[in-house]
């Protein structure tokens, strides 16, 4: 067992847990820990650190969350599988950006069919500051058609931004915006034909409107299993070059998260078949226990990761601005083809949103609606435990902002649907898995709920009328 002794920074503003962990993590992607080593237990390492075990612990979690550990029952923690090839530094934040690029380029009610709506998710009055100003001191730009790649001023922030938050190393020259996820993936459609590429692999059950459009575009189609870690990995298209989306940092319909070791396989199986990723980093910001997980595309060799995003789960949902970050060798073949297409984002809503990131709002605003969430998820949950005697769990609790609920009620998944919607709860059914299936299994459903709108002080009686109306 390696002595963990790290050296512990008072004057700096990163939390002991997160020292702790680095600490470790760096470790163990050095080589220094070993696959199979023992870790300390809690209370030995905080006595040999003098961390408190709630600090020791909170760094391990974060060690487990992201695959660099595994916890044995009645045994202890371990070190997991990573691979070689995850050896990797950080680099400048110089490095990363090759140029500058100037800016210019109350609530419904809970019996109420209204959709619900929770006015501190977001500060308008911030945002109307920041159009203001576009539309005062850059109105001339205004004038002017929006750059098909979307505008370098946003594009730059989102470079900027990426690094600080995701480990995303890129150019603004590699981003491409656009209205929405669907949009990206027909402009990620075209350029992969380009590549020769026929054949997507895509996580079943998944993301519905991206598997028609590659699809529509006469992609051959491979649905592979998620498992609970994550894409089934030996189920992906061997000797052919294909691409296969994934959302390995959190799966929308069950949660699940793919460790370290798993991500260095599924990079490997790319550069073995030629192939590419496309990773969905969906609401990847809203992690409710330990940081952020890192995301595929920050790790080394993962210049075959195409990265998707959108602001609309973070903002609001009219917002429909979306962007993906192509590898240093696609970049290019953008261009190619950008003067075929118009720019489907509103020039004036893309210069407000890099004025909201250049003054830190975004990143301030990030902050505030993890912590609402956070307290809202807690209740949410509470209030199912004590109200609905075992018959609602709550599955998929560290991130995002949706639950999955198993609902034990005997009803159609379709009618406990319209039930939630009577209430203003957007809901849907989980992924590929038609209501039919749901309905078979004893009397139990299965259904998505987005929480993040309902009042913090409203969700005791939205869940006490969801109760109600489910389990009559």
């Amino acid at each position: 067992m390696k002595a963990i002794l790290p050296v512990l920074d008072d004057s700096r503003n990163t939390p002991y847990y997160q020292q702790l962990y680095s600490y470790i993590k760096n470790a163990i992607m050095s080589g220094e820990m070993s696959e199979g080593e023992k870790l300390p237990s809690l209370r030995s390492l905080s006595g040999s650190t003098g961390l408190s075990v709630t600090t020791v612990e909170q760094g391990y979690n974060q060690l487990l969350v992201e695959g660099y550990i595994t916890a044995k029952p009645q045994s202890g923690y371990y070190v997991s599988r990573v691979l070689a090839e995850a050896k990797q530094t950080v680099p400048a934040v110089s490095d990363i950006l090759t140029h500058e690029v100037s800016l210019l380029g109350d609530s419904a009610k809970a019996d109420s069919p209204a959709m619900q709506y929770d006015p501190e998710c977001f500060d308008f009055n911030k945002w109307k500051k920041c159009m203001n100003k576009i539309l005062t001191d850059f109105s001339p730009a205004l004038f002017f058609e929006s750059d098909p790649q979307g505008e370098a001023g946003l594009r730059t922030e989102i470079a900027r931004y990426l690094y600080m938050s995701r480990g995303v190393s890129c150019s603004p020259d590699q981003i491409i915006i656009a209205a929405g996820t669907q949009q990206i993936t027909n402009h990620l459609a075209t350029l992969l034909r380009r590549q020769g590429v026929e054949h997507v692999a895509l996580e079943n059950p998944g993301y519905m409107p991206v598997r028609n459009i590659f699809r529509d575009r006469g992609f051959a189609i491979t649905p592979v299993d998620v498992r609970e870690n994550g894409l089934a990995i030996e189920k992906l298209p061997a000797n052919i070059r294909a691409a296969t989306y994934v959302s390995p940092s959190n799966h929308a319909v069950t949660g699940a998260v793919m460790p370290i070791g798993r991500r260095y396989e599924l990079l490997n199986w790319a550069d073995a078949n030629d192939s590419y990723i496309i990773e969905d980093d969906y609401d990847s910001e809203l992690r409710y226990s330990g940081r952020p997980i890192p995301a595929l595309k920050s790790l080394q060799g993962s210049d075959r990761v195409v990265y998707l995003s959108s602001f609309s789960s973070t903002l609001f949902g009219a917002v429909k601005i979306s962007y993906m970050i192509l590898p240093a060798s696609m970049a290019g073949d953008f261009s190619s083809i950008a003067s075929g297409y118009s720019q489907t984002c509103s020039k004036l809503e893309q210069l407000t949103l890099a004025m909201f990131m250049e003054t830190g709002y975004y990143q301030t605003h990030i902050k505030k609606i993890r912590k609402l969430y956070s307290h809202k998820l807690a209740c949410l949950v509470d209030e199912f435990q004590k109200k609905s005697s075992g018959r609602i769990e709550v599955i998929n609790t560290l991130s995002g902002s949706n639950v999955i609920l198993q609902i034990h009620s005997g009803k159609p998944a379709k009618q406990l649907k319209k039930d939630a919607e009577s209430l203003g709860i957007p809901s849907v059914f989980p992924g590929n898995v038609p209501a039919a299936s749901d309905d078979s299994r004893k009397g139990s459903a299965r259904l998505v709920i987005y929480y993040n709108q309902i009042p913090l002080r409203d969700i005791p009686d939205v869940v006490d009328r969801l109760v109600g109306l489910w389990l009559c």
